[in-house]
């Protein structure tokens, strides 16, 4: 018979708890395009719809390595979040704030 997940975790010293929720935190932070939309329990063809687009639209950009900021925006925005631009370095982070006036929903 198998476990429950509640159990399992009730077995596991405070340490081993603390490292599993840091994975978990760290997984859920950093997640292709595929991935959040399905987090968000949005289907593609749900996307489309919102877009104004074809599902298969939404397959591809979710396949793609590289792509317009504005489709990236249009995309994030569809599932209910804000596109937000960092440059890390090693003395600290700047949110680059050029492409906010950028608009449209291009889907190249």
């Amino acid at each position: 018979m198998a476990n429950k997940f509640a159990d399992l975790r009730a077995r596991m010293t405070p340490e081993s708890q603390a490292r599993a929720e840091a994975r978990a935190q760290a997984l859920l932070a950093e997640m292709p395009l595929h991935e959040l939309r399905q987090a968000r329990g949005l289907s593609q063809k749900m996307l489309a719809e919102v877009l104004h687009v074809q599902q298969p639209a939404i397959a591809k950009i979710e396949k793609r390595t590289d792509m317009y900021i504005s489709t990236l925006r249009s995309h994030i925005e569809a599932m209910g979040g804000q596109l937000e631009i960092v440059a890390r370095f090693p003395d600290g982070t700047v949110k680059i704030s050029n492409f906010a006036a950028l608009g449209g929903n291009a889907i190249p």
